[in-house]
């Protein structure tokens, strides 16, 4: 087994730390506004970026193997189809 090392820049580093500041911004600014049914939606929305930013930088499966990404999509499609189920339900009561 081959060891990699993925050295992230501060450069990229804080930059995606302040762009995760701006969109728990976004987020707060988001909840003050009533947009009916599309709130979840937005609120969603804004998780899986910031999501996504945290797993692909500072967990760098930007740099794994296929494998793990294909994995990883398959455990992120599961978790979605758990939380969209949920949502029907909560939705039709």
């Amino acid at each position: 087994m081959t060891k990699h090392e993925h050295i992230v820049s501060y450069k990229t580093i804080i930059t995606v730390w302040l762009l995760l500041l701006v969109l728990t911004g976004v987020t707060v600014g988001a909840s003050r506004i009533d947009l009916g049914a599309l709130n979840i939606w937005v609120a969603l929305g804004i998780a899986a970026t910031k999501s996504s930013l945290v797993i692909s930088i500072f967990m760098h499966m930007k740099y794994e193997s296929p494998v793990f990404k294909l994995f990883l999509l398959i455990a992120l499609s599961v978790l979605a189809i758990f939380v969209g189920l949920t949502l029907i339900d909560v939705l039709y009561r």
